[in-house]
C-alpha cells in the first residue's frame, strides 16, 4: 500500500488542523495505521493508532484529549484531527500502515511496514 499525507502548514497555538492520509490500493481496510511525529533533532514518537474497522483508538499520552484519529474505509483515507495545538507539536508528520501479521506494539514505528511521506506542521507561539 501507498500512503500520501497531507494538510500540515502553520497554525498559531490554540488553533486546529486536520491531516489526512490517503492510501492506495483495495486492502486499506485490513491494515491497522497509525500517526507518528518527528520534531527537528529528536527521534519520531508515536502520535496516534487506530485498528482496522476504525472501532479501538489508542493516543500518546501528550496528545490525548487533543487530538482524533478516524478512518473512512470507504475513501481509502486515514485522519487526523489536531485540537489545541501547542508550540511542541511543531513537527513532520508521518502516517504508516501495519499488516495483521505484524507483530509488536501498535506505538512501536518499527512494527509498521508501510509510510508515508510526511507533511510538516508548524505551531508558533
Amino acid at each position: 500500500v501507498q500512503l500520501q499525507a497531507s494538510g500540515g502548514g502553520l497554525v498559531q497555538a490554540g488553533g486546529s488542523l486536520r491531516l489526512s492520509c490517503a492510501a492506495s490500493g483495495r486492502t486499506f481496510s485490513s491494515y491497522r495505521m497509525g500517526w507518528f511525529r518527528q520534531a527537528p533533532g529528536k527521534e519520531r514518537e508515536f502520535v496516534a493508532t487506530i485498528n482496522w474497522s476504525g472501532g479501538s483508538t489508542y493516543y500518546a499520552d501528550s496528545v490525548k484529549g487533543r487530538f482524533t484519529i478516524s478512518r473512512d474505509n470507504a475513501k481509502n483515507t486515514m485522519y487526523l484531527q489536531m485540537s489545541s495545538l501547542k508550540p511542541e507539536d511543531t513537527a513532520v508528520y508521518y502516517c504508516a500502515a501495519r499488516s495483521r501479521s505484524s507483530g509488536g506494539y501498535y506505538s512501536s514505528g518499527d512494527s509498521y511496514d508501510y509510510w508515508g511521506q510526511g507533511t510538516l506542521v508548524t505551531v508558533s507561539s
